[in-house]
């Protein structure tokens, strides 16, 4: 806590988000009007009653728009409210709690009685639900894409062993702690400003400027902070933020709309879930020789990120492992689910999941461990992925083995098989699962920021990014690499609020590019001030630039200090009339990708790591507690290995939490069933195992980001893993000779069921 010091606000409850924000007296209170059910068409909207409650009573609909009624990029799909005209095609929507009307008033409660009162009159119309039936009906929002490399078919019929199956992984809710919200305010000149819970605040200010009808110029949008986002917030915070812009526009007041958590749960995305084919072919010695997927992504009702996240499945689609023919084909197939998006992973745990799940199918048919085989596999120095990119600097094998020392792996899998044989009614099991993660925007022009450096006369520093902090600590990593790039002490630096007025055109903080991007960019910046300022220490001193450094806020010559401080540096500088600002910008260099070829190298490099997870299985009633966490990652030399560490541990509960625990069960209305936190259960303190031993390899320098650090978001989340595959072994030792089940999350229900022989 000491060392991060918004740790400390946050634990006497100071930090102010967009509920905490001081209400004017005008403030009008918006509550949106969801649909009812998963798929209709709306034949009128009757907002009489509403409006007769109180003056202060406004309702909204797609008429009252004054620019664009439309929020999507790739596809235009996403109508900001479902249209009002029965004779419009846009008058049918497509989930449950898509919002067709947005109902202002002057206190919040009073917004959601007035929004009770709005009735809506329909047609029903038949709702899908299942990806794989949409795509039989044809309901894909783009078409197929596929990657591919070598001769699949050739290498399935020389195959010693042949295996298909299928595989089953659920959404996951991003249960940040602050709901979707916005506050927004009318601007002199037509403008507005809004203080939105967004990850990207650049890609808000384009929707409002397009559903209002304005230049981006005239929209500023601010994030100070938000209440996690883990994903939820990257596309999705646009609409709430549009919705409160249109109603400050229309009322000519402030407005502010926050999601109560019921709204949250019900009207938004959540992670893709997705159904999945696999074949995979073994030679006698265990190596993979071919591998095929094909991936039923349920995408929902809307385009959202769906083509980005399907992207990087398809890229990550062979794990960790080294095969050398495969083919995969990914589906985005529309359903009239809430329209799924972004989540930590963006779609390779999902990737990760059917891959060892075939190798656990391989397993089972070919009695080789399902260990052996996947250390067998793994990728080595001078591989290829199955895209084209080279291999480069691997550490796949480095983190196996050295989480097989750290673990003790032999002994441990000793002392369970003897706890196994003496309990009946009670087993062990343990998984170990290798992670290999690209690191970029999938996109390749999304992979670029900027960032505004001030020096004041007084020696203290300003730093604006596009970066969110969302609770990550990317500000700290940031105000490490201006501190580092200045030769200062880090209380002198203050990184800022986000804004498109400091940073313009930023991309989302997301794909685990935060730090590296905006870092890089605040460096960048850094330079180019520093540079001033030693051109002024050498002519203060009288010696040449290239013997003077600035170390621990003094100018130095040749390793020794002189006779110049920071302050007295900085005072001399803006005395001189030299410019103490900077713009920096940055652009990932190297990347380049040919979509027709499917060939390239996309990521600026790859994280390794691995995890061991032992588990103990009560088998009379199916439930399981997680007994220990053993990580070996692979992160560069962390800028701040305390919130390097914290990363790890929150990505792995999250990953736990998603392969275990989080079952986001639909019904085939399209009714989210476990639409409250008492009903959706997430990780908690008892439900993580006591002991997690976490390591980061040391001595291995990354180049390719900022101070030689590696990307920390995402990757740690496919830890979670382990801990199916541990919990599958506890029931393989209860039940010898089972199937194998790959329907995830593997919650106690499934396993007693599993137990019973009640499913395959």
């Amino acid at each position: 806590m000491n060392s991060i010091p918004e740790a400390l606000l946050n634990l006497r409850g100071e930090t102010k988000y967009i509920d905490d924000l001081p209400e004017t007296k005008d403030l009008l209170h918006a509550v949106p009007c969801g649909t009812p059910l998963a798929r209709g068409r709306i034949t009128s909207i009757d907002a009489a009653a509403a409006l007769a409650l109180h003056p202060s009573v406004r309702v909204i609909t797609a008429r009252d728009i004054p620019g664009t009624n439309q929020l999507g990029q790739a596809v235009p799909d996403e109508p900001l409210l479902v249209a009002d005209d029965p004779a419009s095609p846009a008058a049918e929507w497509g989930f449950r709690g898509q919002v067709y009307a947005l109902v202002l008033a002057g206190s919040k409660s009073l917004a959601r009685k007035a929004a009770g009162l709005v009735k809506l009159a329909y047609e029903e119309l038949e709702p899908v639900t299942d990806p794989r039936v949409a795509k039989e009906k044809g309901l894909l929002i783009l078409g197929p894409r596929t990657q591919a490399m070598g001769d699949p078919a050739a290498a399935f019929a020389a195959a010693k062993w042949v295996v298909q199956g299928r595989v089953e992984s659920g959404g996951q809710e991003h249960v940040y702690l602050e709901t979707q919200g916005a506050y927004a305010w009318p601007l002199e000149g037509g403008a507005v400003k809004v203080v939105s819970g967004t990850q990207h605040p650049s890609g808000v200010q384009e929707g409002i400027a397009t559903v209002l009808g304005l230049s981006m110029h005239k929209v500023e949008v601010e994030a100070q902070r938000l209440g996690g986002g883990f994903g939820g917030k990257e596309d999705q915070a646009a609409l709430w933020a549009a919705l409160a812009a249109l109603g400050a526009r229309i009322s000519g007041k402030p407005v502010k709309l926050v999601l109560s958590r019921k709204d949250d749960l019900t009207m938004t995305g959540k992670r893709h879930p997705y159904s999945s084919d696999f074949r995979i072919g073994l030679d006698a010695k265990g190596m993979i020789t071919a591998f095929e997927a094909d991936y039923y992504q349920n995408s929902g009702a809307i385009c959202d990120l769906s083509p980005a996240i399907l992207s990087r499945t398809l890229f990550h689609a062979a794990g960790s492992y080294r095969i050398p023919n495969l083919r995969v084909t990914g589906y985005m197939c529309r359903t009239n689910l809430p329209p799924f998006t972004a989540f930590r992973g963006f779609g390779a745990p999902q990737a990760f999941f059917v891959i060892e799940a075939a190798i656990d199918a391989a397993a089972r048919k070919s009695g080789i461990p399902a260990e052996e085989i996947r250390r067998a596999n793994l990728l080595k120095e001078g591989d290829s992925f199955h895209f084209g990119m080279p291999v480069e600097a691997c550490q796949a094998g480095t983190c196996w083995e050295r989480l097989i020392e750290k673990a003790a792996w032999k002994e441990t899998r000793a002392e369970m098989a003897a706890f196994n044989k003496a309990h009946r009614l009670e087993k062990k099991g343990g998984a170990i699962v290798p992670v290999c993660f690209g690191v970029s925007f999938t996109k390749l022009m999304m992979n670029q920021g900027g960032a505004l450096v001030h020096v004041y006369h007084d020696g203290s520093v300003g730093v604006s990014t596009g970066a969110v902090e969302m609770g990550q600590q990317v500000s700290r990593k940031i105000a490490r690499v201006a501190a580092a790039t200045l030769g200062i002490d880090i209380d002198r630096i203050k990184v800022e609020r986000t804004s498109t007025l400091t940073v313009a055109n930023t991309f989302p903080t997301a794909a685990s590019t935060g730090s590296d991007i905006n870092g890089m960019a605040a460096q960048a910046a850094c330079q180019e001030i520093k540079a001033r300022l030693i051109g002024v220490a050498a002519t203060a001193l009288g010696v040449p630039a290239q013997e003077l450094s600035i170390e621990a806020g003094r100018v130095m010559r040749s390793g020794s200090p002189s006779t110049l401080s920071w302050e007295d540096l900085v005072h001399r500088t803006y005395e001189s009339r030299v410019d103490l600002s900077a713009h920096g910008f940055y652009a990932t260099p190297n990347l380049v990708y040919d979509m027709k070829a499917e060939r390239g190298s996309p990521f600026a490099y790859h994280v390794y790591g691995a995890a061991a997870v032992t588990v103990s299985l009560d088998v009379l009633r199916g439930r399981y507690t997680l007994d220990r966490a053993v990580i070996i990652h692979d992160g560069g030399e962390s800028i701040d290995l305390a919130v390097d560490r914290g990363q790890v541990e929150g990505a792995l509960a999250q990953g736990l939490g998603w392969a275990l625990l989080e079952d986001l069960a639909f019904d085939p209305k399209g009714r989210l069933l476990a639409d409250t936190l008492s009903t959706y259960k997430v990780p908690d303190l008892h439900f993580m195992p006591p002991r997690m031993d976490i390591e980061f390899l040391q001595g291995l320098p990354n180049p390719k980001a900022v101070l030689h650090s590696k990307a920390i978001g995402e990757p740690p989340l496919v830890y979670g893993l382990a801990g199916y595959w541990a919990v599958l072994d506890a029931l393989d030792a209860a039940r010898p000779g089972g199937p194998g089940l790959y329907d995830l999350p593997l919650t106690p229900e499934k396993c007693l069921d599993y137990l019973e022989e009640k499913r395959p």
